[in-house]
């Protein structure tokens, strides 16, 4: 009988000495490269490379992570509703700027949609070992938690934190002067009776955006003017307009603290027969879908929420590697004016 060896088998996982023998180097050089090391020659380390691509190496994350007691993970937070956070354009581009940059890093990124109801089990996970850093987006001041979590863990906040933030990280855009200049751009078009539809005071973006507001309604003698407040959703946008025109005062200008409650504005405008920007010129901020969604097109404040993401998750990385890092960053903005100012 002859006997023949099977070799129709699975192929075997190709392992750091198999690539180490290809390559004609040693095992802790294959490491190097791997770890992406400077120490290596240039040259040795084209040679790895080759060697890892022939035998479709891939690292062992898990070794890896017990070796630099990383979890190559980073957990984006976002203490809102879910239904909020899928209705919102200014998350989905915020997860935009922040998977851009870790695209080209070994991390990878979760996300938690979490209110401050049960925080415990949102808690435990971060404190599990399961992530090396934390980033927090639309975070309140009732949010504590994630603040005293700056002791045990890397965090950076998109805004500085109303809470104990004193030594924290953040991103944020110059909120109070953006909202400053979009309104002067009312009251310099010869607008008289300016209101506003804040959002949320209980987070920095909605007490910011009120304050430049009120610079700009003080200085130019308007007095204090008409203020309503909303939650930065369409549907509140719309009834905060309604109270507003209830109110039986003279409005010709309205500054809103996003474009989604400045489109809300828009229905009510319009559904008691009034005309934007005859009737009542309309200011929003972000520059998002909501900015070119609606009639007349918004003019509106631009803000850069694509590359805040990416900012917030560039100063994450570099506070888990040891890097120097920058505490506080405000990104730069523009005025957008379209038709309805």
């Amino acid at each position: 009988m002859t006997m023949t060896q099977d070799t129709s088998g699975p192929r075997p996982v190709p392992t750091l000495e198999m690539v180490a023998a290809l390559a004609g180097v040693s095992r802790a050089t294959v490491s190097r490269v791997v770890n992406d090391s400077p120490s290596v020659d240039p040259e040795l380390a084209q040679s790895v490379k080759r060697a890892i691509l022939a035998l479709d190496y891939t690292p062992n994350r898990a070794a890896r992570s017990l070796a630099t007691r990383r979890a190559n993970t980073v957990t984006l937070i976002v203490p809102e509703s879910t239904s909020k956070v899928f209705a919102d354009p200014f998350f989905a581009s915020v997860v935009q700027g922040i998977a851009l940059y870790l695209t080209d890093t070994d991390y990878t990124l979760n996300m938690v949609i979490s209110s401050e109801s049960k925080p415990e089990k949102t808690r435990g996970f971060l404190l599990g070992g399961n992530v090396d850093g934390v980033l927090v987006v639309s975070h309140h001041s009732g949010d504590h938690s994630w603040t005293h979590l700056s002791g045990s863990l890397p965090m950076v906040f998109a805004g500085r934190p109303l809470v104990g933030g004193g030594e924290s990280y953040y991103v944020e855009a110059d909120n109070e002067q953006a909202a400053y200049s979009a309104t002067r751009l009312l009251t310099d078009a010869g607008r008289k009776h300016v209101a506003t539809i804040a959002g949320p005071q209980d987070m920095p973006p909605g007490l910011d955006r009120l304050a430049g507001w009120r610079t700009a309604v003080r200085e130019a003698g308007l007095g204090e003017g008409l203020t309503e407040i909303g939650d930065f959703t369409l549907a509140s946008g719309a009834r905060a307009m309604h109270r507003l025109l209830d109110r039986g005062k003279p409005i010709d200008a309205v500054f809103a603290g996003n474009d989604q409650m400045a489109a809300g504005a828009y229905t009510a405008i319009q559904g008691r027969g009034l005309s934007i920007p005859e009737d009542i010129a309309v200011v929003g901020f972000d520059d998002d879908s909501f900015a070119t969604s609606v009639t007349p097109a918004l003019t509106t404040v631009h803000h850069p929420i694509i590359e805040l993401g990416r900012k917030m998750a560039e100063i994450l990385v570099n506070l888990i590697e040891g890097k120097p890092a920058e505490r506080v960053t405000r990104m730069p903005t523009s005025l957008v004016v379209r038709d309805s100012a």
